[in-house]
């Protein structure tokens, strides 16, 4: 099995890291201080395909740029040298040619929401890349760019530590040294998330858009006595009125906001309990929960005790489905 199944296709984004002439051109700063931009420029190649891949199926490629100033107070107070003076000079000056994105992804970056503009390694330092995220609904990060060990990695460790789920794609990563990505990569795996190659990234995207059932959405159970259910799940367990209205066939129904619904029994219900073999809900205070149960002469099947999820009890509802309740806060 991949060790990207079970990542929700929905909530999943490309983001890349600084691709710009500074770091992926021969004639940007990085190409000038004597730096082998050739990985870096094969990462573009790889990159360029997952964004199309990305875009073609609706989700979001947000896109890093960094920039520095030419006069910058803060790092000229350093004491020590900053990595900007290990170079032939200062890289992505704002406004400068070097700042720019490279020819080879620049024509995809259409949207500037998409762009996050930065000063510093990581993506999410003094930016707006979380808000965007969250307003995104993302969760999963796809996350390629140069370079693999300093601003790749600071923004995968910066997901980890805001719990993203946090993916790495090799081969739209490129290091400065060669020799360092192995140990990057083995750090990665580690501590921060899964590595997984672009082939792996574009089968997970095929895979995850077939036709499929996502998740539970609702369930509805017909009752013998529509008012003793509503009691049970409302007073007892301590559910939420969503709506009340007629059913399809003139039936009283109510749907809660917990996901339950219920619907009064038709000419054809017998009353006997269904082929459902229980029901299961996230809930909190399960303790009490069995004392209301208890003080309504609701039947308490097992517990409270343990369970396969933490604290449960197992209650019997007025039509005699098994009612699994676990406590989310234990």
């Amino acid at each position: 099995m991949s060790a990207l199944a079970g990542l929700a296709r929905e909530s999943a984004a490309l983001l890349v890291i600084d691709p710009q002439n500074a770091f992926v051109h021969p004639e940007g700063t990085l190409g000038l201080s004597g730096v082998n931009i050739a990985p870096a420029q094969a990462a573009m190649q790889s990159i360029r395909r997952l964004a199309e891949q990305f875009k073609a199926a609706g989700l979001p490629v947000i896109w890093t740029q960094q920039v520095h100033l030419e006069q910058d107070a803060s790092r000229d107070a350093k004491v020590l040298a900053s990595h900007t003076a290990k170079r032939a000079r200062v890289s992505a000056i704002s406004g400068s040619w070097d700042a720019a994105f490279v020819d080879e992804v620049a024509d995809l970056i259409d949207d500037p929401t998409y762009v996050v503009v930065k000063h510093r390694f990581g993506a999410f330092y003094e930016t707006r890349l979380d808000a965007l995220l969250r307003m995104l609904g993302v969760k999963t990060l796809f996350v390629t760019g140069v370079t693999a060990n300093a601003c790749v990695e600071t923004t995968l460790r910066e997901a980890y530590l805001r719990d993203y789920d946090v993916v790495a794609v090799t081969d739209g990563i490129a290091a400065v040294r060669p020799e360092w990505i192995d140990t990057a990569q083995a750090v990665w795996a580690q501590y921060l998330g899964v590595v997984a190659d672009e082939e792996e990234v574009a089968d997970w995207l095929e895979h995850s858009g077939r036709p499929q059932a996502l998740g539970l959405h609702h369930l509805l159970l017909e009752t013998k006595d529509l008012e003793a259910s509503e009691r049970f799940y409302f007073d007892v367990l301590g559910f939420d009125e969503r709506k009340r209205e007629a059913f399809r066939d003139g039936r009283k129904f109510v749907a809660t906001h917990q996901g339950l619904a219920l619907v009064e029994g038709g000419p054809d219900f017998t009353g006997a309990a269904s082929t459902l073999e229980h029901l299961c809900f996230r809930s909190r205070g399960i303790d009490a929960i069995a004392e209301r149960a208890r003080a309504g002469d609701h039947r308490i099947i097992r517990g409270p005790g343990p369970g396969p999820y933490g604290h449960t009890v197992y209650i019997e509802d007025p039509d005699g489905n098994e009612i699994e309740l676990f406590d989310i806060s234990v």
